[in-house]
């Protein structure tokens, strides 16, 4: 099927790890890794100066299927994320109808299959979504969904968040929740600071995000249950995360790649393809997720892919929903920001490794005779993302026309091999 000639190998579970040899892959499993391989009558790809680790797992990825295949459905998103570097993604049950039930957890599931991307459903929380009636979580558990959730729209109630808790323990199972408090959100477009004054808009404050992340810690403390806090965007919450994993709380956290990189300056031309949720905040917020990063207070790092059709995003920027898309650019723009003080081990860790072991998700090696699960990566190569290249059905993008340094080269996973021009 492939051979991979000269790929630095990242796996710290093989004995391979941070050598630069061939690697043979045929019926979907890894044949031969050797520091030389000839074979004429197979595809090659030349990784040199590559990296190949463990495929990538995008965690709250949003998918418009069912209901919203406008936006993007199961065969667009599995060749967006295999494009962007991505085998694995849990895609948010905000979709019509919600993924409410063990039948739109096994619509997702049994429509995905034989896919090289695998699809690991999250299962709503309540009833559509809506906050009230808790769903019945151990059928689509059974049915499997990985992880439970309301999505975009964060659990307000209190109560209802303790029962989500109190309920997945019967199966070690974990709960995400993005920290958002509406009420005192005040239907805010974009942070609240100088910025927000500055050009007229209500502000969604950092008090929004901290007041949940201290309501979630203390709740999952309570039940003893695992959380997963997903969407982080403020600094100041930071230091709650790191206490909460400090006395042993099952807590875990993840961010925004673009909450990583850009701060509300970049919103000064009212593009609102940079309207996002969460929102981005000040470069103080920036500063302190990159060192929460750095020291594993922030386990996962996602691209919070949220396709849109043009007549939601291309209006008045207070009219505008929040979202772009970010599958295809995540690689590139984490490279071109982030290359300097993020090592190739450390990515891996964040986009392969930990959302593995968070999600109870299958997991393998890179080792003779072991399923080929793979993301092949050139962090120098360079590449114009044009609208040509874009494969998502929608095109809320601010990065249309960026040069970028760092390259996806290719996925390989279910026996399929996804090669990028």
């Amino acid at each position: 099927m492939l051979l991979i000639k000269g790929g630095t190998i990242i796996d710290k579970n093989s004995k391979h790890h941070g050598k630069k040899v061939d690697m043979l892959i045929r019926k979907g499993q890894i044949e031969a890794i050797k520091s030389k391989i000839t074979d004429n009558k197979t595809k090659t790809l030349d990784a040199s100066g590559a990296y190949v680790s463990l495929g990538w797992i995008d965690v709250g990825t949003k998918i418009g299927d069912p209901g919203f295949e406008h936006r993007e459905d199961i065969d667009s998103i599995s060749k967006v994320a295999a494009a962007g570097g991505f085998t694995g993604i849990i895609p948010l049950p905000n979709t019509a109808p919600e993924i409410h039930s063990k039948s739109e957890v096994l619509y997702l599931k049994n429509n995905a299959k034989g896919s090289l991307v695998d699809i690991f459903p999250a299962g709503a929380i309540s009833q559509h979504c809506a906050g009230k009636d808790i769903t019945e979580m151990i059928d689509m558990h059974h049915a499997g969904a990985v992880t439970f959730t309301d999505g975009s729209h964060s659990v307000q109630d209190s109560g209802l968040m303790l029962r989500a808790l109190m309920y997945v323990k019967a199966f070690n199972g974990i709960v995400m929740n993005m920290p958002f408090d509406e009420s005192t959100s005040n239907g805010g477009q974009i942070h609240e600071g100088r910025m927000s004054t500055s050009m007229g808009m209500k502000g969604i404050p950092s008090l929004s995000e901290e007041l949940m992340v201290h309501r979630d810690i203390y709740l999952s403390e309570y039940a003893d249950s695992k959380l997963h806090l997903f969407n982080l965007s403020s600094g100041g919450t930071m230091q709650a995360i790191k206490e909460a994993k400090a006395k042993k709380i099952k807590v875990s956290a993840s961010v925004p790649l673009l909450n990583l990189i850009y701060d509300t300056t970049v919103l000064e031309d009212f593009d609102p393809n940079y309207k996002v949720l969460p929102p981005l905040r000040e470069k103080k917020d920036i500063t302190a997720l990159r060192k929460a990063l750095k020291e594993d207070v922030i386990d996962l790092i996602t691209s919070n892919h949220t396709p849109l059709e043009s007549e939601l995003k291309n209006l008045e920027f207070p009219n505008a929903d929040f979202g772009i898309i970010n599958l295809q650019t995540f690689y590139p723009l984490l490279n071109t920001h982030l290359g300097k003080t993020l090592s190739n081990i450390k990515l891996a860790e964040k986009l392969a490794v930990n959302p593995r072991k968070l999600f109870n998700l299958p997991t393998t090696k890179i080792e003779k005779n072991e399923s080929a699960n793979l993301t092949i990566f050139h962090p120098k190569a360079t590449w114009t993302f044009t609208e040509k290249e874009n494969l998502s059905k929608s095109k809320n993008s601010p990065f249309f026309g960026t040069e970028f340094k760092g390259k996806i080269l290719a996925t390989v996973n279910n026996g399929k091999l996804h090669l990028n021009n």
